[in-house]
Formats: C-alpha cells, structure tokens, sequence
C-alpha cells in the first residue's frame, strides 16, 4: 500500500498545491493574494501534464541512434513515405507506415501545450495585477469586503440623490 502512494507522490504534490490554490482563492478578500492563489492552481495544472506527458525511461523525442539510421538515414527531418497496400487493392503513396522505434521517447505535446499555458497565465496575471492597481487607486483598498462595502455606500447615496431630484421635479 504504501509503494501505491509512494509511486504516484507527484500526483499527490499536484493534489495537494491544487487544493492550496483553490483555498488561497476562495478564502482570501484580498486581490493579490487571490492572484497569487489562482496562480498556484494553474501551475499545478501545468505539473499535471507535463507529468502525464512524461514515459518512465523515456528520452526527448529526437530520433538518435539505431532509430536516426534506420528511419531517415540519420537525417531526422526527412519523412518516411511508403506506398501502403488498403483494402479493394489500390495502394496509396506518401502514407507513414507504422514505424517500429527502438527506444522509448517522451510525449512532447503536453509539453508544448504548457509552454504556451504558462504565457498566457503569466499574461493574465499581468493584467490582474494592472486592474488591482486601478481598483487601489479608485478605492483606496484592495480588500473585496471594504471595495463592495463603498459600492454599496456609492449606490445607496446616488439612489438617495435620484430620489431628491425626481421629487424636486415633480413638486
């Protein structure tokens, strides 16, 4: 049982800064520490698959070695077309057949994927903390409670002045 959870400790590491992120959201009224919490969850979510894409053994999916010789005479960025035989007797030209990999290579998709998460999350954070340094200055706080607690003292107030103006008018 417990080589069971010691096997899987990244997932658990994953779990356990996602929780710590949703927490930090959820439970904060400050906006920094709101950002920061959201920042924390995508980042777990970004561990998670890089870690999915990740093989036991496995290499960075650059052909080398008996596998550069075999498929492309050692060089890599060639193609590999073979015409393939399909069913009703017609072959098919420029069609990869299934080539048979000597060693084992890594996914690099989930990888790739969160290179570009990873800019995008660094950019939304940008703008986050460019709206807090607006709602600071328009409010003096940054806190959720006491910038809700002035929307409401403003609403309250111009709804009192509306009032005073529509009776004004209609006396």
């Amino acid at each position: 049982m417990l080589e069971f959870f010691l096997e899987r400790a990244n997932y658990w590491a994953i779990i356990g800064l996602m929780m710590i992120g949703l927490y930090i959201t959820f439970a904060s009224n400050n906006f920094i520490k709101r950002l920061v919490g959201i920042s924390l969850f995508q980042t777990s979510v970004c561990l998670f698959y890089v870690t999915l894409g990740k093989i036991a053994g496995g290499t960075a999916p650059i052909l080398y070695g008996p596998d550069a010789v075999e498929h492309g005479g050692g060089h890599a960025g060639e193609a590999v077309h073979h015409a393939v035989a399909v069913p009703g007797g017609h072959a098919m030209g420029n069609i990869s057949a299934p080539v048979e990999l000597v060693n084992i290579y890594s996914n690099p998709l989930p990888h790739v994927l969160m290179l570009t998460a990873i800019v995008v999350g660094v950019a939304t954070l940008s703008v986050g903390l460019a709206l807090i340094v607006r709602i600071r200055e328009a409010y003096g706080t940054i806190e959720g409670d006491e910038v809700r607690a002035i929307d409401l003292e403003t609403a309250l107030a111009q709804e009192t002045e509306l009032d005073a103006q529509l009776g004004e008018a209609g006396a």
